[in-house]
């Protein structure tokens, strides 16, 4: 949409969604959001054995896929960052503070994937995208707003992650 809708206001020339990517990237954040996006919620909002299980196995397997993928590749579509990279990157970002633990989607963390881990940090480094994540808030409204995984809602100061160390994607290109 702001590829298309809001180009005229745009105050930079990234664009997202190109017209000869349009179809690939639609076709990528469907890929995504079902075992991704939405998996980290089915494990952690499960209230069944056999329904945590599904949604933790069909995360991992998720992930697991991607980072084959971006060892080819140094995005998602391609060689170019699109909006299916900026729908991944919400779900990679919050993963290893909040969604690991409190979702108990704890198989691995996302930094013990080779691709994955450097390519949620070159997201993050990229100018002006840290200034808009907050992990602090992000745990927060995680960990205090869901009384029935967190009764308590206590809040754990880690991990440290370290998202602004050196990355290998441009390996790639």
């Amino acid at each position: 949409m702001l590829d298309t809708q809001f180009q005229d206001f745009a105050k930079s020339d990234w664009h997202f969604c190109s017209e000869d990517l349009r179809e690939k990237i639609d076709q990528t954040i469907d890929a995504i959001y079902q075992p991704i996006n939405n998996g980290v919620y089915r494990a952690g909002f499960a209230t069944s054995q056999a329904a945590y299980e599904e949604g933790v196995t069909d995360l991992f397997n998720a992930l697991n896929s991607w980072d084959e993928v971006l060892a080819k590749q140094r995005y998602l579509c391609g060689d170019k960052i699109t909006e299916a990279d900026w729908c991944m990157f919400t779900t990679l970002l919050r993963f290893d503070p909040v969604y690991y633990g409190h979702f108990k989607c704890n198989l691995r963390h996302i930094w013990d994937y080779t691709n994955l881990g450097n390519y949620l940090k070159e997201l993050y480094q990229i100018p002006g995208v840290k200034e808009t994540c907050n992990l602090d808030h992000i745990k927060q409204h995680y960990y205090i707003s869901h009384n029935k995984i967190n009764p308590t809602r206590i809040v754990p100061k880690g991990p440290i992650i370290d998202l602004e160390s050196p990355h290998d994607r441009d390996k790639l290109g």
